[in-house]
């Protein structure tokens, strides 16, 4: 079991939640299921690896201020595959607008 990255809940309403992840080496988000398509805005450079249920592991290299979006769905662990501390700030979309 990895050791857990710590989760701060900056903004929560009916239509959003901004959470702020910070991460120290090898530390991860713990296995989860996205519940809500989301965006992730990376705060500082870093490497991660995701991690799936079925034992799946890529990594990928983010870039401060370089957003990427993902659908509702997704089950994974999150870990800083790095040897710096990693930050990023997710923002769930609880509410779409048609």
């Amino acid at each position: 079991m990895t050791t857990k990255a710590r989760a701060t809940v900056q903004h929560e309403d009916e239509r959003v939640r901004v959470t702020r992840w910070d991460f120290e080496p090898g530390t991860g988000t713990g296995r989860h299921v996205h519940a809500y398509d989301y965006v992730v805005v990376p705060v500082t450079d870093g490497r991660i690896s995701v991690r799936t249920p079925g034992g799946e592991v890529s990594e990928s290299e983010l870039r401060a201020g370089e957003s990427y979006a993902r659908p509702a769905g997704a089950e994974h662990e999150v870990v800083n595959a790095g040897a710096g501390r990693l930050a990023f700030v997710e923002i769930e979309l609880k509410e779409s607008r048609g």
